[in-house]
């Protein structure tokens, strides 16, 4: 992996959703609609937050939610043309923004050019190796075909066929020839893993320095790093015990995740998240707004690649429903400027830099080695340790004050707080449903 992406932090946006954007292409002007530009103004809510990425959800023409690709070489109308994509990209690098772009090479929608002319031309189209059909299945299209998990919009590609590689590689190196920093591969636990890595061993051949982040969602993670010869997968077994943990007073359940996660970070890069558009939003999730907090902390101190979901750092609210417009809810639009966001959420807002301020000073956090020190149901401890200092994590989830004493003896210099939660100023002692990070010697 390259040296760069270990201390990035990234800024999550689902564009479509961000910008307003119409449902389907079907309800939108044919002609582009500058929305991307939109994200100028948010740009610098991105330095002042202190992270320094810009992790971009689907921006292809695609038929609705951009996960239905129809053209990876062009922009959706509904964000805007090639030039408005190629000025979000310099306006990302002039501030010192990296830039990963979301690319679906699993399926494509049934729209693609390619499988709208297997669709007219059957078993004589010169695209009809490049998706998995059954040619003698009774079908409503004369034949069967593979999907992505059963959604009969999105044709599933065969990557056996070496014109889909071929593809694959050609789009990725166009849009890094454009300026982009890396990729999010969706759905990657979809495609062989062998797949990647010829993708990518021939990728970095022309881009040294190109990030590719999987999106793998059931474990084991590790052989999409090995075998896949990815930089970084999705860290989901860890997304669920933090939120899942929290809820239940039950840190028994994280601690199995962190020492999964340890060796997870072993073998490769992970990224941790508490939230994307995916899922329902983390301050939703969180039963015991009191507990808010202990989420985001974890989320920011422990190693990792760390990711936040554009608006959770305002604590922005919103359920996941398996529905048609069952995401509606975690991708809303945004504003035209941060200023007009509620101000109820700027304390989220402050809460979240004082922790990446917290991490800024403290770069080794990303690959820190970690170690649970004290569990209980209701209290956790852990330690990231770098070469020569170490933060102490403490997370008090009971109602009565938790006293670390335990932890604090086995720090010879003690410890000096970093930032803390209500009332959280004194080292080792924590009030109820509060937490504190500390600075210790290693």
């Amino acid at each position: 992996m390259p040296a760069w992406p270990t201390t990035s932090i990234w800024w999550h946006v689902y564009p479509l959703g961000f910008t307003g954007a119409p449902r389907t292409a079907a309800e939108a002007d044919p002609d582009p609609v500058p929305r991307l530009r939109r994200l100028e103004p948010w740009l610098e809510h991105v330095l002042d937050l202190g992270a320094d990425g810009l992790l971009l959800g689907p921006v292809f023409r695609a038929e609705t939610h951009g996960y239905d690709t129809i053209d990876y070489f062009d922009v959706d109308p509904r964000l805007g043309s090639g030039d408005d994509l190629r000025w979000l990209i310099a306006a990302c690098r002039e501030r010192g923004i990296r830039v990963v772009f979301d690319g679906v090479f699993h399926h494509v929608g049934r729209g693609h050019p390619a499988f709208v002319d297997v669709l007219a031309n059957g078993r004589d189209s010169r695209y009809a190796d490049w998706f998995r059909i059954d040619w003698d299945a009774d079908g409503s299209d004369g034949f069967g075909y593979a999907t992505f998990e059963g959604h009969g919009q999105l044709v599933a590609l065969d990557h056996d066929h070496p014109a889909v590689v071929d593809l694959i590689v050609e789009v990725v190196e166009h849009w890094l020839g454009a300026g982009i920093d890396g990729w999010r591969l969706d759905a990657a636990y979809a495609v062989p893993p062998q797949v990647w890595r010829t993708v990518i061993d021939r990728v970095r051949a022309r881009f040294p320095d190109a990030w590719f982040l999987g999106e793998i969602i059931h474990g084991p993670y590790e052989r999409w790093l090995t075998d896949g010869g990815l930089d970084a997968v999705t860290q989901y077994e860890l997304w669920k015990a933090i939120w899942s943990a929290i809820n239940d007073r039950n840190f028994f359940e994280l601690a199995w995740a962190l020492s999964r996660h340890g060796e997870l970070l072993e073998v490769g890069a992970a990224m941790t998240f508490v939230g994307n558009h995916d899922v329902t939003r983390i301050a939703t999730r969180i039963q015991d707004q009191r507990h808010l907090d202990h989420a985001s902390v974890l989320l920011l101190t422990l190693p990792g690649i760390p990711s936040i979901y554009a608006g959770d750092e305002h604590g922005f609210v919103g359920v996941k429903h398996d529905t048609p417009t069952g995401d509606d809810a975690v991708r809303p639009a945004f504003p035209d400027d941060p200023s007009q966001l509620a101000p109820d959420g700027r304390n989220r807002f402050e809460h979240h830099r004082r922790l990446i301020a917290v991490r800024r000073s403290h770069p080794w956090i990303a690959s820190g080695d970690l170690e649970v020190l004290h569990l209980t149901n209701r209290q956790l401890a852990y330690r990231v340790a770098g070469a020569t200092d170490a933060l102490i994590v403490l997370l008090n989830l009971d109602d009565e004050v938790a006293d670390f004493d335990e932890v604090r003896g086995g720090m010879a210099g003690g410890g000096s707080v970093l930032v803390a939660g209500p009332g959280g100023n004194e080292p080792f002692s924590v009030p109820a449903h509060s937490w504190q990070v500390l600075r210790v010697g290693s």
